[in-house]
């Protein structure tokens, strides 16, 4: 006798919209070690001792994204385009409020206090990344949200692709040219 297949992350989250308590208990553990696998990918390449560690970030990421009520979430690639957002956001709102203590001033205290105890080392560049990302955004949308994607989601090329609805050469080309311009922008302003 064969085992049932469990149900994916899309089922999962399209009856949880429906208001399934039971698929937000069997999606928790599937989200979760998704969600870590991404944080800990972008973390990954930090330095030792980063202020972040990957718990930290996951955990108020999850947080985040189960209060969402009024988003209707459409399938997997969509949970985690949001996901990779909301990482950004994160991130860079830590960076800043680090960046704000280190220079004295009053930072808000964040949900992340636990975080903060490891370090009060800033990395500045994610400030800048983020301010440049935000620039390319206003000049192609699509390409800031591949990095959005790939950098802060740690999303594949093929997943990326599929969030954004494009081939993944389309991602690849987009990438390429997104990094090109950001490391001009970012080399400009050091």
């Amino acid at each position: 006798m064969t085992s049932p297949t469990p149900p994916n992350i899309t089922q999962l989250l399209v009856a949880w919209n429906q208001g399934d308590q039971n698929a937000l208990e069997q999606l928790t553990p599937l989200v979760y070690r998704e969600l870590h696998r991404l944080a800990h990918g972008y973390l990954a390449g930090e330095r030792r001792g980063h202020v972040l560690q990957t718990t930290a970030l996951v955990n108020e990421a999850f947080v985040r994204l189960v209060d969402w009520h009024e988003v209707e979430w459409k399938n997997r690639a969509h949970f985690f385009g949001v996901s990779a957002t909301l990482m950004r956001h994160i991130l860079v709102q830590f960076a800043r409020e680090q960046q704000a203590q280190k220079r004295g001033g009053n930072a808000v205290k964040v949900s992340l206090s636990e975080a903060a105890a490891v370090s009060t080392r800033l990395n500045p560049d994610l400030v800048k990344l983020d301010d440049a990302l935000t620039a390319l955004e206003k000049l192609d949308p699509r390409q800031a949200r591949t990095v959005e994607l790939r950098f802060f989601g740690g999303l594949s090329l093929e997943e990326s692709a599929e969030v954004l609805g494009v081939s993944v050469s389309t991602v690849r080309r987009d990438w390429r040219m997104a990094q090109a311009w950001l490391h001009q922008q970012l080399s400009a302003t050091t």
